[in-house]
Order: C-alpha cells, then sequence, then structure tokens
C-alpha cells in the first residue's frame, strides 16, 4: 500500500492531472505489484514561486515522493524508477525535469485501522 504524491510546478488540465496519475499508478503496479485497487496518490500544483528547483529545470519538473513499508530490493527500486520515467515520459516529462524520492518508514510507524502495521 504505497503511499504516491506528486509535486508539479503548473496548472494542468483535468485530463492531464489524471493521465499523470494514472501513470504513476501503473508504474506502481508494474514494479511493487501493488493490488489492482490500491489507488493512493495524491497530487499537488505549486505556484512556480513557491517550488523552487535547480538551474536547468523546467516548469514540467516534477517531483515523485513514495511512502512504502521498508524491505524492497534494490532491483525493485530501479525497476520503480525506471516505470515512473518512462510513463511519465510519455506524458512529456523529461528524465532531468523528474525526481523520485523513496521513503520507507518502518511497519511500527504506519497506522492502519488502528494498529500499528507492524501487528497486523
Amino acid at each position: 500500500m504505497p503511499l504516491a504524491k506528486i509535486e508539479v510546478r503548473r496548472s494542468r488540465p483535468a485530463a492531464e492531472v489524471t493521465a499523470l496519475m494514472e501513470a504513476v499508478y501503473l508504474a506502481l503496479r508494474d514494479a511493487l505489484q501493488v493490488p489492482e485497487d490500491d489507488r493512493q496518490i495524491r497530487y499537488i500544483e505549486h505556484r512556480p514561486e513557491h517550488f523552487w528547483v535547480a538551474p536547468g529545470k523546467t516548469e514540467n519538473y516534477t517531483l515523485v515522493d513514495i511512502l512504502m513499508f521498508p524491505g524492497r530490493s534494490i532491483e525493485t527500486k530501479r525497476a520503480l524508477y525506471q516505470a515512473l520515467m518512462q510513463r511519465l515520459g510519455a506524458l512529456g516529462i523529461a528524465p532531468a525535469d523528474l525526481m523520485v524520492v523513496l521513503t520507507e518508514p518502518p511497519r511500527e510507524s504506519w497506522g492502519i485501522r488502528g494498529v500499528p502495521a507492524s501487528d497486523l
């Protein structure tokens, strides 16, 4: 049950937002084999003056932040990075404008249905 957040520096039409969210969802399914109905993805638009980035980045700069349970191999993470780059690239996000950050808090730091995930 990864939680994904997509942060961007410009406004997009609803159809483009949906396509970006779907691309992230499909990359998670491809690489992590998440269940078909596991779509915990947030999309956040920032004004460029509220989202500074390194020089040379364009208005298409996209930050994908994924929280997930720990324990996946580096090969699985590489597959996720590649799937995200390919799927978002098909939507016009250049590799130089994509940053992916994975965060893996321990299971006891996830509260699910009122108990730590480590207890499930």
